[in-house]
């Protein structure tokens, strides 16, 4: 195996990865509430996929009514 010759500088390997950079994932949008979600995933505000609904999604105003219940009970 051959050996390295030169060594090269701490700034032109860095030089060389400045196009190595996370991309941002890619979005769409929801058929049903028109908002922005990650393509090819359930929506996280309806929880609709493909035009049928996949997982229940609670609301602000079902989540306070559910825990105001909870503290009436005992």
């Amino acid at each position: 195996m051959s050996k390295v010759k030169h060594r090269h500088s701490k700034s032109r390997g860095r030089k060389r990865r400045t196009h190595y950079k996370a991309e941002a994932p890619s979005t769409s949008r929801c058929q049903q509430c028109g908002k922005a979600k990650q393509s090819h995933h359930v929506c996280p505000y309806c929880g609709y996929y493909g035009g049928t609904q996949v997982k229940y999604i609670e609301t602000i105003e079902e989540r306070k009514a559910r825990r105001e219940e909870k503290q009436r009970k005992p």
